[in-house]
């Protein structure tokens, strides 16, 4: 192939061939090298103006050296003008759309006795390679936010035991710019693991497209290479921010070597400085966090002419999502199965509170936050609730009940006596009467119900006349009417002055003996 750079023992054999008088096409065909490729490099050699016996006593690296030093006369103009143009490759390959294609382009417009597109994509490959020989990640601006735990924690203080607390240090990077954030966090729960990645979206000022955590379990309820099971609550938190998770690979540190090698540089620009020195509070140990960490984001990157803090100013700070007007509210998810009263029991809280009676004895998903209950069944909301403390208690919607509940629910004095003076003014006093004769009105509930929903089978004036006729004898019992209205009583005459005598009987004294 043309311009291919060949083994030096080649090399040798071209100059050896060469030097017998072969021509250029029978040293192509012999040595299976392109013929322009064997041209170049006679023309090179020649130029140096050293015989071919002496070319060919010369070391390997010697022969290379002097190649190199001749090939191309225009060469190293050409090359330090493309060696220029790397740096700059670096910074735009990161913007969103940006290919090498378009940067060759540019680069052809400044110089266009430069090099090919093919050269110019070996050159920057090589460039890549002297940074680092594993597999090279170009980050795209405003593509992944990387976070992860650093393995060493910080201390704070007991201002009045003097007890030393261990705290968790949360890092965040985005890939592009390497901007960071660090917060000090009392455990690596989910509460706590999600309100600082939570700070990390508002210290950026945006949202990237996918945020990589690690394997622990506020993110990951269990790790998969393929398709890993994520924390309820935090996949919900990336939903309502508008962005995924993408979760690295378990035992695969190189998934996530950008934040690792973060929490290095965090150990030399933040542990160590602040080694020495005492914090009360986790705000004020945070405080002293953010300090040195925009002295680290303004320091230059090694061998760049730009910091973390410019790059990500000029790069990734318009590609990321735009926050929400508000921020998140932590949410917590539990099952329950509906009651026969139609309610549901939040665990935590002790509380119970309604859905609708129709999904009695369904599994449903209780999701809370501080203020507010709701419940899904199947996907669906099917209830919405403020969300109350007491132990114990309900909180019931009466739409949720059916009917019959509801008229339960709705028992009272008052309600029986409205319903009695409904049907008439013989049954709201026998009303008055039962609800009196109770120790308490509620023993007397359904012997009303009983008696005054008689009117719907025998009519109004039946009952009022069967209340007359018990009340007549202070008969004030359910059973007393039903017998009444079954035997058609109420249809006869009261006789108020009928008297009964005693039968006759010898065995009767009589009122003489006791004189």
């Amino acid at each position: 192939m043309a311009n291919t750079t060949i083994d030096m023992q080649k090399v040798r054999q071209i100059i050896r061939l060469k030097s017998e008088g072969k021509s250029n096409r029978l040293i192509s065909e012999t040595l299976k090298v392109h013929r322009t490729t064997v041209r170049r490099y006679i023309v090179s050699l020649e130029s140096s103006g050293v015989s071919y016996e002496e070319l060919l006593l010369k070391s390997d690296a010697e022969l290379k050296a002097l190649f190199v030093q001749y090939t191309d006369p225009g060469k190293d103009k050409r090359t330090e003008a493309l060696k220029a143009w790397l740096p700059y490759m670096d910074k735009e390959l990161k913007r969103v759309g940006v290919d090498r294609l378009n940067l060759w382009m540019e680069y052809k417009e400044l110089h266009p006795d430069g090099y090919a597109y093919s050269h110019f994509c070996r050159e920057y490959n090589r460039h890549e390679k002297q940074d680092d020989v594993s597999m090279h990640f170009e980050h795209k601006a405003g593509d992944k936010l990387y976070i992860d735990f650093a393995g060493s924690k910080l201390e704070i203080v007991d201002r009045c035991t003097g007890e030393i607390q261990k705290v968790e240090v949360l890092v965040c990077v985005l890939g592009c710019s390497q901007l960071s954030y660090v917060e000090a966090v009392e455990s690596q729960k989910k509460d706590h693991f999600i309100t600082g990645v939570e700070n990390a979206l508002h210290y950026f000022g945006g949202v990237p497209q996918a945020i990589v955590p690690d394997n622990l379990k506020s993110a990951v309820t269990r790790a998969s290479k393929y398709e890993p099971y994520l924390n309820e609550t935090f996949q919900d938190f990336a939903l309502y921010y508008g962005t995924v998770i993408l979760p690295t690979r378990s035992l695969k540190p190189r998934d996530k070597a950008l934040v690792e090698r973060t929490v290095n540089i965090i150990y030399k620009r933040i542990y160590a400085p602040l080694r020495n020195t005492l914090f009360f509070s986790l705000a004020e140990l945070n405080q002293a966090i953010v300090e040195l960490l925009e002295d680290h984001h303004r320091l230059k990157f090694k061998g760049k002419d730009h910091s973390r803090r410019e790059l990500f100013d000029q790069v990734e700070r318009d590609t990321l999502a735009t926050l929400p007007q508000s921020r998140y509210e932590l949410k917590k998810f539990a099952w329950a199965t509906v009651l026969k009263s139609s309610h549901v029991c939040l665990s935590e809280d002790k509380h119970y509170y309604s859905v609708h009676y129709k999904y009695l004895g369904e599994k449903v998903k209780v999701c809370y936050t501080v203020a507010s209950v709701e419940v899904y069944h199947k996907g669906e909301r099917i209830a919405l609730h403020q969300r109350s403390l007491s132990a114990f208690k309900y909180t019931t919607i009466r739409d949720h009940m059916p009917s019959t509940h509801n008229f339960v629910s709705d028992w009272s004095p008052e309600k029986f006596l409205g319903w009695a003076e409904d049907v008439g003014p013989e049954a709201r006093v026998l009303v008055e009467k039962i609800l009196q004769s109770r120790h308490h009105p509620e023993q007397a509930y359904k012997s009303c119900v009983g008696i005054l929903s008689m009117a719907r089978k025998v009519g109004k004036d039946r009952l009022n006349n069967a209340c007359t006729r018990a009340m007549f004898y202070q008969s004030y019992t359910y059973q007393s009417i039903k017998n009444i209205l079954d035997n058609g009583l109420d249809k006869q005459p009261i006789k108020e002055d009928t008297q009964y005598a005693l039968p006759l009987h010898g065995n009767i004294r009589g009122k003489d003996y006791y004189n």
